[in-house]
């Protein structure tokens, strides 16, 4: 059996969250799905909340402490991304964007990305598409096609009859999970391996080659 692992960003304000709700169900029928491709996965929850100073004092120092740096480097190692962010005036919140900022810009390119999102009504449940999904295009990152939306509704029992919550995560997590299964394990997070690349798509052995020629 193989073994992947999944990093799952959740970017909930309150403790409990129904973001945190909705990023635990993707992740653990993501897991059954691997499963049933005869794939192990280990989850990495990166909690935002318990980050927000860091995140903060990273902005404005350039420094990342070692909290923010473990989570950050969960990310660059991990072979695949879960993302949830509540949604606040009609857009990701601001604790998600700086997390995201603080990110390598070509940290996620190519890594599958499953989007999540919730909100107090289904009116903002396009916030997926117009907001989220462009931002991880643009960080050249490879979505999966659905994004799972949940309203308050969803968790009270009176969603959405047609296409119900559980539905929608199912379907998420088995696209995520075959997009996982066709890429290859993620190298290590070591930025001193040699298996790891430049920006400029060097590896740091092909460059200490080239300095030892000179």
């Amino acid at each position: 059996m193989t073994e992947r692992r999944i990093a799952v960003i959740s970017a909930g304000l309150s403790n409990p969250s129904s973001t945190r709700m909705l990023a635990d169900r993707l992740a653990g029928e993501t897991v059954k799905q691997l499963a049933e491709l005869d794939i192990q996965a280990t989850v990495d929850v990166i909690e935002l909340r318990d980050l927000a100073h860091d995140i903060t004092n990273n902005l404005l120092t350039g420094f990342a402490p070692a909290a923010l740096e473990s989570a950050i480097n969960s990310v660059y190692s991990a072979d695949a991304l879960i993302a949830v962010t509540p949604i606040f005036s009609t857009s990701y919140s601001g604790l998600f964007k700086s997390f995201i900022d603080v990110l390598d810009p070509d940290a996620l390119t190519g890594k599958p990305v499953l989007i999540g999102a919730n909100a107090g009504t289904p009116r903002h449940s396009l916030a997926i598409d117009y907001a989220i999904r462009p931002l991880f295009a643009y960080l050249h990152a490879e979505t999966v096609s659905t994004g799972v939306f949940a309203a308050s509704s969803d968790w009270g029992g009176a969603g959405d009859d047609v296409a119900p919550l559980s539905r929608r995560v199912e379907k998420g997590a088995r696209e995520l999970a075959e997009a996982i299964s066709r890429k290859e394990a993620a190298t290590s997070s070591d930025p001193f391996d040699p298996a790891n690349y430049l920006g400029d798509g060097r590896s740091f052995g092909h460059l200490l080659g080239g300095l030892a020629g000179e």
